[in-house]
C-alpha cells in the first residue's frame, strides 16, 4: 500500500501517538478520571505495530513476528494494570496532578514521547521494503524476548497473588522472583525490548541504526527516572525502618 506521509512512518506514527494520547489526557482531564493511563500507553504499542504492518502490507515474516511480539506485550499488559489499578482504586502517581493541569500534560507528552520512541523498531522493520534470509541474530533477539516476555508476566502475577493475600497486608513482596531482585518485572521489560531491537538488525541501514533510541530510552527511563526510582523511595518510606527490609534490600539489586 505503499508509504503515508514518510518512507519509514515516523511522521504517521508520532501524530497517531499524540493524538490518541491527547484523547486520553483529556478524558483524564475532565472527568479527574486516571484509571486508563497504563492501558492509554500500551494500547498505543499496538496500534504503532499493527497500522504500519497493515499500511505497508508487505507481509514479511519479519515484520509478522516482530508486530505479534508488540501486540502480545501491549495487549497483556494493558489488561494486566487495567484490571490491577480496578482493583486497587485510585493511581498515586496522580495524587499531586489530578488538580494541575500543567503537571497532567507534561505527563501525558512524555508517554506519548515514550510510547513513539521505543516503538521504533518494529516501526523501521514494518516500514521497509527488504527481507533478508533469516540470521542467527533474528532467533537470539526473539529468545531475548521472549524470556523477557516470561519474567515480566510471571513477576507481575507473583506480586498481584502476593498483595491479594490479606496475611501480605503491610509486607514487601519478596516471593517468586521477587526473591532475587527487586524489579524482576523491569528486567524483563528492558529485556524483551532490547530483543525486538536486536531482531531488526538486519534490515537495518544507516541512520535507520538510531532505532536503538528506543531501548536505550526505555532502559534509562526504567533505570533512573519514572520506573525504578520512584518505586525504590516509595518502598523506602514504607519500610525504611524494618530490619528485615533493609536486610533485603541489601542482598537484591
Amino acid at each position: 500500500m505503499g508509504t503515508v506521509i514518510d518512507s519509514h512512518f515516523l511522521a504517521l506514527t508520532a501524530i497517531i501517538t499524540f493524538a490518541y494520547q491527547l484523547l486520553f489526557f483529556i478524558i483524564t482531564a475532565l472527568l479527574k478520571f486516571d484509571k486508563v493511563t497504563d492501558f492509554a500507553g500500551s494500547t498505543n504499542f499496538v496500534i504503532i505495530a499493527v497500522l504500519t504492518f497493515v499500511i505497508k502490507g508487505s507481509w514479511h515474516f519479519r515484520q509478522i513476528i516482530l508486530t505479534l511480539f508488540v501486540v502480545l506485550w501491549g495487549l497483556r499488559l494493558a489488561f494486566f494494570l487495567l484490571l490491577r489499578i480496578i482493583q486497587w482504586g485510585e493511581d498515586r502517581r496522580f495524587d499531586q496532578m489530578r488538580n494541575n493541569l500543567g503537571k497532567l500534560a507534561i505527563f501525558w507528552i512524555f508517554q506519548a514521547v515514550w510510547v513513539w520512541a521505543v516503538s521504533l523498531p518494529v516501526t523501521v522493520v514494518n516500514a521497509t521494503d527488504r527481507n533478508p534470509f533469516l540470521q542467527s541474530v533474528d532467533l537470539i533477539g526473539w529468545l531475548m524476548w521472549a524470556v523477557g516476555f516470561m519474567i515480566e508476566g510471571t513477576a507481575d502475577q507473583q506480586k498481584l497473588n502476593f498483595k491479594r493475600s490479606p496475611e501480605n497486608r503491610g509486607k514487601w513482596c519478596n516471593a517468586g522472583l521477587w526473591k532475587y531482585t527487586r524489579h524482576p518485572n523491569y528486567f524483563g521489560e528492558i529485556l524483551l525490548w532490547w530483543g525486538i531491537f536486536v531482531a531488526s538488525t538486519p534490515i537495518l541501514d544507516r541512520a535507520e541504526w538510531l532505532v536503538i533510541i528506543g531501548p536505550i530510552f526505555l532502559t534509562l527511563l526504567l533505570l533512573f527516572i519514572s520506573g525504578i526510582p520512584l518505586l525504590e523511595e516509595s518502598a523506602d518510606k514504607k519500610f525504611g525502618n524494618v530490619d528485615g527490609y533493609r536486610v533485603y534490600k541489601q542482598r537484591t539489586r
